[in-house]
């Protein structure tokens, strides 16, 4: 049975959105999933399930985040912004890191997991915030993002995808997505 994860954006950050991971592997295993596994508190879950038949042009990945996404409205009253991918798509995603060996710590690397791919005009109006203390990578529905500086001071951190892109995203650091590619 193939394995995914799921991202969830927004969970348990700053007193909002609170979610016991208890619950959500509960919540996630009555949609069917099995082998549901979190990592830390904030919207990271490891499952196994048969995947869903394409339908309407959409990727399973995309028909598994509507089912996550609408179980969570439903159990906890919030509207989650949740991205899935394979497994086999997270560890394309850890082997095509173009930054690994130029950063000395994994909280300077982020990548971010696109709700879809950009366009090509949206991914030029991207590519114009690269600088040399924010270095910046596409590679299809995943942003690599290497940083000299804090990600509370970059442009992808300042909410640049969501307010300028209009493009659902969340984000996680280097070690959390090395991390969800093992579970």
């Amino acid at each position: 049975m193939p394995r995914y994860v799921a991202l969830l954006r927004g969970i348990n950050v700053g007193g909002k959105n609170m979610i016991k991971m208890e619950k959500l592997r509960e919540t996630f295993a009555g949609l069917g999933f099995e082998n549901v596994k979190t990592y830390i508190n904030s919207g990271n879950i490891a499952f196994d399930c048969r995947s869903p038949r394409v339908s309407k042009g959409l990727t399973p990945d995309a028909i598994l985040a509507a089912k996550i996404r609408t179980a969570i409205k439903t159990d906890f009253g919030f509207d989650i912004s949740t991205m899935v991918r394979s497994m086999d798509e997270m560890n394309n995603i850890v082997n095509n890191n173009p930054y690994v060996g130029k950063f000395d710590d994994d909280r300077y690397c982020h990548v971010f997991f696109l709700e879809k791919a950009l366009t090509a005009e949206q991914e030029s109006l991207l590519m114009e915030h690269a600088t040399n203390d924010e270095f910046i990578t596409v590679h299809g529905n995943t942003v690599y993002n290497m940083l000299k500086i804090s990600i509370l001071d970059s442009a992808l951190g300042k909410g640049f995808l969501d307010r300028k892109l209009k493009i659902v995203n969340t984000a996680r650091n280097w070690r959390t997505t090395k991390t969800l590619a093992e579970l």
